[in-house]
């Protein structure tokens, strides 16, 4: 007989707490921060657990796009918020969006039964303020997901003063839901290090990245439609894949691309989001012929539009180290291709990238050393680049794959809604870190 405390349900014993998942961006919606709190939740359903996720009934960066405001998936029970979003055409219809879709979070959580933990994440900044209201009025516990630290970016981006109102009272949220938080997860140790200047995290941290998206693996350059589809026979083709955001500016390479345009087996593609696709916008409108703007690509066709790469594009910007994660790294490593990393020497990209030997690493403004570097990615062999995009992809499968990663949040997640003892402190680094320092 299962504890009276569960129910049974398909054979299984279902755990009578739910964990609430707070997420404006959520599946179908193509944005990875979704598509990541999704593979989280099927997996803490996975094990038993009842999961509810409140989100957004309106595409992140495409409002006009809708989703069922209810819907069963993976066992996971979503429920859609109308007027959660409204795009990200102007940080005020951004902003605007984000306050519609807290308000009625913030209600709908509460009256949420039975819940056992709250998961939330960066995503909007401000949902950890409903998360923690929530766990003050209902007594329960918060897994903190960090993907992304603000204020801290906003302030290094130029948006906003430090000694501003707002800032300052971020930083005091921010204080108050790390102080209060059973776990705290983020992306690298440079994150983790910021996130420790602000509160004492000993015993409730754990250090490890995201994993590639799902349906991400290798696709031959001769068998992928994608690639016949947009001309790229014969072309060697430099992508930048996912959100395009000033945290990762892409001025370098795009000059780098203007002084390449002669080269016409040479392509950029960039493909995605945000609002650094202006800057995209701008060298098309200026006649890059050699360059290629096209929206996110659905989930089915994701292999194939990666896959499409002979390089993939990794941009961090120098003042985003230890705020935000470059996230678009595993993606390319899940495909079996080169990476070609745009940023400072200390961060994680760069650390990888270099100490694992399957990529190229240049800094922001050395547009002739970017020039030289694809210049010679190009000329390179073909076998030579497979072999580096397949060491790529075995560094992946051994440390980085979604099943030991979304493993390791599971168990937290399964730990914290039982009401068990706090987790002792992970940390995975970067490999070429660890060894390093050894």
């Amino acid at each position: 007989m299962p504890p009276s405390s569960a129910t049974v349900q398909g054979g299984m014993v279902m755990s009578d707490k739910t964990l609430l998942v707070l997420s404006q961006v959520y599946v179908p919606d193509p944005a990875s921060v979704g598509q990541h709190m999704h593979d989280a939740a099927a997996a803490t359903a996975r094990r038993g657990h009842r999961v509810r996720v409140i989100a957004s009934a309106r595409g992140y960066d495409d409002p006009t796009r809708r989703y069922p405001l209810r819907e069963e998936r993976d066992g996971v029970s979503i429920r859609r918020i109308p007027l959660g979003s409204f795009g990200k055409k102007s940080l005020a219809i951004r902003l605007l969006g984000q306050a519609s879709f807290l308000i009625q979070a913030f209600f709908r959580g509460l009256l949420t039964p039975r819940i056992g933990a709250i998961l939330v994440s960066t995503s909007p900044p401000m949902c950890s303020a409903v998360a923690l209201a929530i766990s003050v009025l209902r007594r329960v516990p918060i897994v903190y997901w960090v993907m992304d630290i603000n204020p801290d970016q906003a302030v290094r981006l130029g948006l906003v003063s430090a000694r501003s109102l707002s800032v300052r009272a971020m930083e005091w949220l921010n204080r108050q839901i790390l102080r209060r938080a059973h776990a705290v997860v983020t992306l690298d140790r440079f994150m983790a290090e910021t996130l420790r200047r602000k509160a004492d995290l000993d015993g409730r941290l754990a250090v490890f990245p995201p994993w590639a998206p799902a349906n991400s693996e290798p696709v031959a350059h001769e068998d992928n439609p994608f690639r016949r589809k947009h001309g790229l026979d014969g072309k060697f083709v430099v992508m930048h894949s996912g959100n395009h955001s000033p945290s990762h500016p892409l001025d370098t390479v795009l000059r780098a691309a203007e002084q390449l345009r002669d080269r016409d087996d040479i392509v950029f593609m960039f493909i995605g989001g945000g609002c650094g696709k202006r800057g995209v916008e701008s060298a098309i409108s200026e006649g890059a012929s050699n360059v290629v703007n096209l929206p996110y690509q659905p989930k089915a066709e994701l292999k194939n539009s990666l896959s499409a790469a002979d390089v993939h594009l990794v941009s961090m910007g120098n003042e985003m180290v230890g705020v935000v994660h470059p996230c678009k790294i595993y993606g390319a490593m899940a495909v079996a291709r080169p990476v070609l990393v745009l940023g400072p020497r200390e961060c994680h990209a760069t650390e990888l990238v270099e100490f694992e030997k399957y990529g190229r690493c240049v800094e922001h403004g050395d547009v002739e050393g970017t020039v030289k570097v694809i210049g010679d990615l190009a000329a390179m062999p073909a076998v030579l680049r497979n072999l580096m995009g397949q060491r790529a992809n075995a560094v992946l499968a051994e440390h980085y794959s979604e099943t030991r990663l979304n493993g390791l949040l599971a168990e937290i997640l399964d730990v914290v809604i039982k009401g068990e003892k706090p987790l002792m402190e992970i940390q995975l680094e970067t490999q070429s870190a660890a060894r390093r320092a050894a």
